[in-house]
């Protein structure tokens, strides 16, 4: 017995007319006459009565009747989990980073979608979280992680727990090298290389005090590598955050963290109310989930 016409048959229990079932179902009324004559001969037994202006059951019709419902209940419920289970969702998600160290926590973030959802790829652009965001802003990009401070009015966050480490690039052969830690005083003459963004700015103007107002700023960057290549160069010091800087040849460039230690947070953000592919749901539904964290 096929599924296709217990469907036929409930059909027509419904509607208690062949002519109007056919109607229902997009089909001739002689092919449905033909389907439920099989079926009856299949089970063997009468399963209407033909009135002259309705179709009614026999007892064994309204036997079948209550199976045909429960079969066809169960099919769908399955068919529904399978199509649940085996989703394949295509398509991009595009995340934009800094080099922080909160990247490391991608990752296996990353792994453990795809094994789920295959055929979904990824784009990372790198840049600063200002860059971000307006990328974010302009719908080029989905998520953003971002080195705090960060106005994230706008946005819906995970905040991580990893802490991004302020530091000083400089020279392995540097005098300053042979120190544990960098104080604002050991760089209130140094010629410095700053980042780029205001807000981090005015976070590294607390930490100096007042030698903030009588640095040496020779440059100011947006990302750490290439100010890593003017440090080499021994045209000033750099101060940046922690990041990717442990995977860099220490022979040709080192750190020291700075004293007081001065620290930040960064999020994995979306924009609030934007509408995004069936991937990048998939994607912030998953991260919140697998991240173990709550929505601020």
């Amino acid at each position: 017995m096929e599924i296709r016409v217990l469907r036929y048959f409930l059909t027509v229990v419904r509607e208690e007319s062949i002519t109007k079932a056919a109607e229902v179902l997009h089909i001739t009324q002689p092919t449905l006459s033909r389907q439920l004559s099989q079926m009856e001969e299949e089970v063997g037994v009468k399963l209407f009565r033909r009135g002259t202006r309705k179709i009614s059951l026999t007892n064994e019709g309204i036997l079948l009747r209550r199976r045909a419902e429960e079969i066809l209940q169960l099919v769908d419920k399955t068919e529904k989990e399978l199509v649940e289970q085996g989703e394949q969702i295509e398509g991009r998600v595009s995340i934009g980073c800094g080099e922080i160290a909160s990247v490391q926590l991608l990752p296996e973030l990353f792994r453990s979608f795809r094994e789920k959802y295959p055929r979904v790829s990824f784009d990372i652009f790198t840049a600063t979280a200002d860059l971000v965001k307006e990328q974010m802003d302009r719908g080029l990009l989905d998520l953003g992680l971002l080195l705090e401070p960060v106005d994230v009015e706008k946005y819906d966050f995970i905040r991580f727990d990893i802490k991004e480490n302020w530091v000083v690039l400089m020279r392995p052969d540097d005098p300053l090298a042979g120190k544990e830690s960098i104080t604002a005083k050991d760089l209130s003459l140094a010629p410095l290389i700053l980042p780029r963004r205001t807000r981090v700015q005015s976070e590294l103007a607390s930490w100096f005090g007042d030698y903030y107002e009588k640095l040496d700023v020779v440059f100011t960057s947006n990302l750490n590598t290439n100010g890593a290549i003017m440090v080499e160069s021994g045209l000033a010091y750099s101060i940046v955050v922690e990041g990717a800087v442990s995977f860099w040849d220490q022979s040709k460039i080192t750190y020291r963290p700075l004293r007081p230690a001065l620290t930040a947070t960064s999020v994995l953000s979306w924009k609030r109310g934007q509408p995004f592919s069936l991937a990048s749901t998939k994607f912030i539904d998953y991260a919140k989930c697998f991240l173990g964290m709550s929505m601020p």
